[in-house]
């Protein structure tokens, strides 16, 4: 094999595919990327039996062929070399040779014979504009579980029905809910993927047009693939039956608060200071303010008042996690937030609150993403 390439239209391909790879695989033939040199053009591929990532650039392929090699090592060496054109060709002894100016690199091969077959995804596929299905990856996909030991809680479900292409994740004290548009025949098609897989979907389409979803697959080899023009990312869904927290969400929402999301973001960020690691932070809601309290070792305490509207009930005192809470108004993206106080029938358990978008104080709320986070008992 023997193929000329731009070293920067094969350095950005190579950082693709491995992105997606573990940093320490048990398996070593699944470290190597597999390199395609066909008249179609030059197609670079890595596969660890859960995801896979493949695109195809354009080359001057010489000598058709197909090479494997260590991915990491290959994408090092791609991201440092001078701006020339690169050369790879195969040598006699089996070896690789790679050069770019007066750089040159022998590279092993690893055996070709032994990589699995990337998986190829024909099943029912629809469109969602990539800038706003990344948006959604990133309001939802921090509130998985990180905890492998329940793994349906690790992955994010996408939902499709009709027009709409739901995204919603939990970790048992959270739950996330974005929509967006969807175009496509797949009706009423449900997804648990990998909330890490997605996230780097998100990051990697996110400047793309539009994305192509396509589910496909049955039993234990379910896949997902995610395609925006001559890149594919492809998932193993997780088996399990995820939770059905969309019930969770109140239908009633006329006791609520609005802040300003950025002054809410810096004052609990303060406040939080001194709190105990795992301890929740005091808010109290009244009619124009909203109060944080925090008190933790070596008698540290702190205080701080910012403005608030509170509609439809009385004065509110809730605990809440300050981690939890500042992710859920990193995700708002709006300059207001509404915190709504929602009921439940059990009058021994604490309310979640709703947290949702909301462009000015007096304005309707945003339900196109919406956050539940569940409160922390206060000690008296």
């Amino acid at each position: 094999m023997k193929f000329h390439v731009n070293r920067d239209v094969f350095s950005e391909a190579v950082s693709f595919v491995v992105k997606l790879l573990p940093q320490r695989n048990p398996q070593p033939i699944l470290a190597g990327v597999l390199i395609e040199a066909t008249d179609e053009g030059l197609s670079l591929s890595a596969f660890d039996y859960e995801a896979s990532a493949r695109t195809v650039i354009e080359a001057t392929i010489e000598e058709p062929g197909t090479i494997l090699v260590h991915g990491r090592l290959l994408s090092d060496i791609a991201s440092r070399l001078p701006n020339a054109p690169i050369e790879l060709a195969t040598q006699d002894d089996g070896g690789i040779l790679l050069t770019c100016g007066s750089a040159r690199f022998t590279l092993a091969s690893m055996p070709v014979a032994e990589y699995p077959a990337i998986p190829e995804v024909t099943g029912e596929s629809g469109l969602v504009p990539a800038d706003e299905f990344a948006t959604a990856i990133s309001q939802v996909g921090f509130a998985a579980s990180r905890d492998d030991v329940t793994p349906v809680l690790t992955g994010v479900l996408l939902e499709v029905s009709g027009t709409e292409l739901s995204l919603v994740a939990t970790d048992r004290y959270r739950v996330a809910l974005r929509d967006v548009q969807w175009d496509g025949q797949a009706v009423d098609s449900t997804a648990l993927v990998p909330a890490r897989t997605l996230l780097e979907v998100g990051k990697t389409f996110s400047h793309a047009e539009n994305i192509s979803v396509a589910f496909s697959g049955s039993g234990d080899r379910e896949i997902i693939s995610f395609t925006a023009g001559n890149k594919t990312v492809t998932s193993l869904l997780i088996k399990g039956n995820f939770p059905p927290v969309r019930r969770l969400f109140p239908e009633q929402t006329e006791h609520y608060a609005v802040v300003n999301t950025a002054d809410l973001v810096e004052a609990v960020r303060r406040v939080s200071l001194v709190l105990d690691r795992s301890a929740p932070l005091r808010f109290t809601f009244t009619n124009d303010s909203v109060t944080m309290d925090a008190s933790g070792n070596e008698q540290a305490r702190a205080s701080e008042s910012i403005d608030a509207t509170l509609s439809g009930g009385d004065d509110v005192v809730i605990g809440l996690n300050p981690q939890f809470l500042t992710e859920a108004l990193g995700a708002v993206k709006s300059e207001f937030t509404r915190i709504t106080f929602t009921s439940t029938d059990n009058a021994n358990k604490l309310s979640p609150v709703l947290i949702t978008a909301q462009t000015s104080v007096d304005g309707a709320g945003n339900d196109n993403f919406k956050y539940l986070l569940q409160p922390n008992l206060l000690l008296r």
